[in-house]
């Protein structure tokens, strides 16, 4: 049996206008698309009627790269969906880490996708012109103390900076 593969897409900040052309290629080409439940509502015009979509809920998001694994090991294509960039704070770190975890033949394609902070500063007068950086304040998986020396590091080199994650719950 023919190797499936895995497209980890971001779909943008939550708009349909935001969605890249690669994106919604690869939407139309998908036999199965994972995502958060919520995504849908952004993603559905562009999947093809018949096409399996299996969502989670929030903080998912081993459970849904396990679906795309096993999803892609039966040969299909699979679309899984990360909003933003999926590369940034999003599923495609997580995939590629567990298709090594797990010596996987399964290809995996990452699709960028325009990040919230992007949008933001474009509404903004585009503030991030020059140098900047973003950091989250999630210590869900990172130490609060790394968190803050990131933060001063950030302020001390007088970075623009978008912060993420205000909030871990």
């Amino acid at each position: 049996m023919e190797e499936g593969r895995i497209i980890v897409a971001g779909i943008g900040p939550g708009g349909k206008e935001d969605i890249t052309p690669a994106v919604s290629d690869a939407l139309r080409q998908a036999d199965v698309v994972v995502g958060y439940h919520y995504y849908f509502r952004f993603v559905e015009e562009f999947i093809r009627p018949g096409v399996p979509c299996i969502d989670t809920g929030m903080k998912k998001e081993r459970e849904r790269a396990e679906e795309a694994f096993r999803h892609a090991t039966e040969g299909k294509t699979v679309c899984l969906i990360s909003s933003g960039d999926a590369g940034i704070y999003g599923m495609a770190p997580l995939v590629y880490e567990m298709k090594e975890e797990k010596n996987s033949p399964v290809s995996v394609e990452g699709l960028p996708g325009i990040s919230a902070f992007q949008k933001a500063a474009a509404l903004l007068g585009c503030p991030m012109g020059h140098d900047f950086c973003v950091v989250s304040l999630s210590d869900l998986m990172t130490p609060w103390a790394l968190i803050e020396k990131r933060i001063v590091a950030a302020a001390s080199a007088d970075f623009v900076t978008a912060i993420y994650n205000p909030k871990s719950k």
